[in-house]
């Protein structure tokens, strides 16, 4: 069986993120990849704030988390 992952960022925002970059016209296959590549690197930052906010012995993420995160 295979399972199919759905996003969890909805595709007419990406679509307008792409064309607010310039894009006239933008494909449904333009904007899931576009999705498909936030989602992971989100998941990236997310996972190492996460890792942060334990070390510190705390249960909650904070902005300073996301942006040590980032860096």
């Amino acid at each position: 069986m295979i399972m199919i992952k759905m996003s969890e960022l909805p595709i007419v925002p990406v679509t307008r993120i792409i064309r607010n970059a310039g894009a006239e016209r933008v494909s449904e296959d333009a904007s899931r990849e576009l999705i498909r590549l936030l989602e992971a690197e989100a998941e990236k930052i997310a996972g190492k704030a996460v890792n942060l906010a334990k070390h510190a012995k705390r249960k909650t993420v904070t902005r300073e988390d996301i942006v040590e995160a980032t860096k």
